[in-house]
């Protein structure tokens, strides 16, 4: 019921768009230690992503709403980025200065067909690359969690902990996205 109850809320026409991604602005300007709570949100969002996908047809999974990313190929995107969220830890647990620059436009995931694999198989790679970054994430020190190097496009200091955060945000973005396909197309 709960659930249901999310899904109108978020779905509804009377329910704000929701902000472009690269639209979005940070503020880390927060000095208490969250990162436990991070790493929670972050080790929640396969087991989220496996909930969601039980509750939407089979059908729905492979539309692209104006030509955007599918329930599919926003699931495949989340694994696609895994790596570069790996990458900028090492980039500043080894005291970069600037963390590794993304693919803005997202070629990895345009070219990757996702539409053509298997929902069980996209959310099984999901998982398994998030758990390599859960596990480098739960044996750093606070002292790790505290380190930053400059981003690249928003131009501001990321602490390790502000990285994740931004991770846990990009995830929860991805998610509301699928939602509103869900949404949008159940009422059609």
């Amino acid at each position: 019921m709960a659930y249901a109850l999310c899904l109108n809320a978020v779905g509804s026409k009377t329910s704000m768009q929701q902000i472009k991604w690269f639209d979005r602005k940070f503020d880390f300007d927060f000095q208490q230690n969250i990162f436990p709570s991070i790493i929670e949100r972050l080790a929640g969002t396969p087991i989220r992503l496996k909930t969601k996908i039980e509750h939407i047809p089979a059908e729905l999974l492979e539309i692209k709403p104006d030509e955007k990313w599918s329930i599919k190929e926003n699931i495949g995107h989340l694994t696609d980025l895994e790596p570069i969220w790996q990458g900028r830890l090492d980039d500043i647990l080894n005291n970069e200065e600037y963390l590794r620059s993304a693919d803005l436009e997202n070629k990895k995931t345009d070219q990757a067909q996702h539409n053509k694999a298997g929902i069980n198989d996209l959310l099984s790679e999901f998982q398994e690359i998030r758990k390599k970054t859960l596990d480098k994430l739960v044996v750093l020190t606070e002292q790790d969690v505290y380190k930053t190097a400059l981003h690249p496009r928003l131009k501001t200091p990321m602490r390790t902990m502000d990285l994740f955060l931004f991770v846990a945000e990009h995830d929860d973005h991805h998610l509301a996205k699928m939602t509103e396909i869900q949404t949008t197309y159940n009422k059609r």
